[in-house]
């Protein structure tokens, strides 16, 4: 069935694009092949995840998370960002509630670009990854890949933010090429529902540098969850406090974990790019920019 001249918008945290589609009054449902299509950046809208919004009856809005494969997520930090940014916009207010698959999170308007979201507590628990086997210790699992070059990467910090993520702790994290062997730890067969793999550089206790593959879309230039993930993890490990600065390629994102119940506090900007209208019809989809 065709879907014909659907309202998008196209927005980004951090170069971390999105392509949002309300689905709140026609109530329609996208395919996986209709969402990667979408995402193709040369004949869709272009992006790393379609976002659509739909109605919910424990928040303002739920978010639907589609990755650039089509494989559905249950969170996005930097999308959770731009829908409450959208629909702070909508609702005239500084405070908007988000329902996701896995949850139900607050993000609150800042002004000038920028949006903090209540990304709930983090889990550590093997299963709660999940990992395929017991690990006796998430600060430090038995898991090592063998570079082309000879280096070998191992023992990595894993959590759960809403997304499984595994984060390798490098000395340099520009000395590697992520884009050769992210796919081949994000199928690793001790992550059953695959995982975020993110390349970490420590620069002191209240900064890291991050580099991220994320799961069903490859290299992005800034993973929201990747950065909550990476923050409890160093903060758990004794690399940093529990409040800091995450610098990836698109920008920085500000990351507190509350001491008091746990919880993470992400703050960074968001952007709007463009808007307009699409259709899909048998896998195919036409893009008409608003002028």
């Amino acid at each position: 069935m065709a879907l014909s001249h659907i309202s998008f918008k196209k927005m980004n945290g951090l170069g971390n694009d999105f392509a949002l589609l309300d689905a709140r009054g026609d109530g329609f449902r996208l395919t996986a092949d209709e969402a990667s299509a979408i995402a193709n950046r040369e004949t869709g809208v272009g992006c790393d995840q379609v976002i659509v919004l739909e109605r919910s009856a424990r928040a303002d809005v739920f978010m639907r998370i589609l990755n650039a494969d089509g494989s559905e997520v249950g969170a996005c930090g930097n999308a959770s960002r731009c829908v409450g940014a959208l629909v702070g916009a909508e609702l005239e207010s500084e405070h908007v509630t988000i329902e996701t698959a896995v949850g139900v999170l607050a993000a609150r308007v800042e002004g000038d670009g920028f949006v903090t979201v209540d990304m709930g507590t983090p889990h550590f628990g093997w299963r709660d990854i999940p990992l395929a086997k017991e690990a006796p210790d998430t600060r430090a699992i038995s898991l090592a890949i063998t570079l082309p070059d000879g280096r070998v990467l191992e023992g990595p910090s894993v959590a759960n933010v809403g997304n499984p993520h595994a984060i390798f702790w490098v000395s340099d994290v520009n000395a590697y090429d992520l884009s050769l062997f992210g796919r081949a730890l994000e199928y690793d067969p001790i992550f059953p529902e695959r995982a975020n793999i993110s390349l970490a550089e420590v620069l002191d206790d209240r900064t890291v540098k991050l580099r991220v593959w994320e799961r069903g879309a490859g290299i992005t230039q800034a993973c929201g969850t990747a950065a909550c993930a990476t923050a409890v993890s160093a903060a758990r490990t004794g690399r940093t406090g529990r409040t800091v600065e995450i610098r990836l390629p698109g920008g920085v994102i500000g990351i507190e974990w509350r001491a008091a119940d746990d919880h993470i506090l992400m703050t960074g900007p968001v952007a709007h790019e463009f808007e307009g209208t699409l259709t899909l019809s048998g896998g195919a989809v036409k893009v008409a920019r608003a002028s």
